[in-house]
C-alpha cells in the first residue's frame, strides 16, 4: 500500500468516525413511523370524505386535513426529541439538538409560509409538491445528523416534490399521493433510524 493509499484510507476512516459522532441520537424511529401511519390514515380519511378536490371549499378542507396531520406528526416527533433531551442526552448531544433544530427550521418556515400563501391564492394543487420539496430540502440540510440513508430520503422527497409541482391536479391531490410519499417515506425513515 502506497503512502497515498494509506492517507486516503485514514481520511475515509476519520470521515466515518466523524459521521458517527455527528449523527443525532435524539431522532425516534417509532415517532417517524407513527408520522407515516398518520399520513396513511389521513389519506383514508381523504378517500372517504374528499376523493376529488373540485371546489374552493373542498380545497380548504383538504388543506385543513393535511395541516392537522402535519401538526400531529410534528408534535409526536418533537415530543420524542424533548423526551430524549431531558432523559438521555449528554451535554454535547444537548448542544447538538439546537444545531439539528436550526438546520431544518428554514425549510419548515418556508413550507408553512408558502402553504398559507398558496391557500390564499387557491392554488391547492401545488401544495403536495411544495410540502414534499420543502421536507426534502430540510432532510438534505440535516443530512449529517441523519442515518446514512437520510441523504437518499431527502433526495427522493425533493424529486417527488419537483415532479408534483408539474403534475396534473387530479394526480397531485389524489387521496393516495401523500400516503405514498409521506406515509411510506416516513415509515421507511423510521425503520432506518431503528436499524442504526
Amino acid at each position: 500500500m502506497t503512502d497515498l493509499e494509506r492517507a486516503l484510507a485514514d481520511i475515509a476512516e476519520v470521515r466515518e468516525r466523524l459521521g458517527h459522532v455527528q449523527r443525532f441520537k435524539g431522532y425516534s424511529g417509532v415517532a417517524a413511523m407513527l408520522s407515516g401511519l398518520f399520513a396513511i390514515a389521513a389519506g383514508v380519511v381523504q378517500m372517504l370524505t374528499l376523493p376529488q378536490i373540485q371546489t374552493q371549499q373542498q380545497g380548504r378542507e383538504y388543506f385543513a386535513l393535511w395541516f392537522v396531520c402535519c401538526a400531529v406528526s410534528m408534535i409526536v416527533n418533537y415530543s420524542a426529541i424533548a423526551h430524549w433531551f431531558v432523559n438521555d442526552a449528554n451535554a454535547r448531544e444537548r448542544w447538538q439538538t439546537a444545531t439539528v433544530g436550526l438546520s431544518i427550521l428554514p425549510a419548515l418556515v418556508v413550507g408553512g409560509a408558502l402553504s398559507f400563501a398558496l391557500l390564499r391564492l387557491n392554488l391547492i394543487s401545488v401544495l403536495p409538491g411544495v410540502w414534499c420539496a420543502c421536507y426534502g430540502t430540510g432532510l438534505l440540510a440535516s443530512r449529517t445528523t441523519l442515518p446514512p440513508a437520510g441523504i437518499w430520503f431527502g433526495a427522493a422527497f425533493l424529486a417527488a416534490g419537483i415532479a408534483l409541482l408539474f403534475a396534473p391536479a387530479q394526480v397531485a391531490l389524489a387521496w393516495w399521493m401523500l400516503p405514498v410519499t409521506f406515509g411510506i417515506g416516513q415509515v421507511a425513515i423510521g425503520a432506518s433510524i431503528v436499524r442504526v
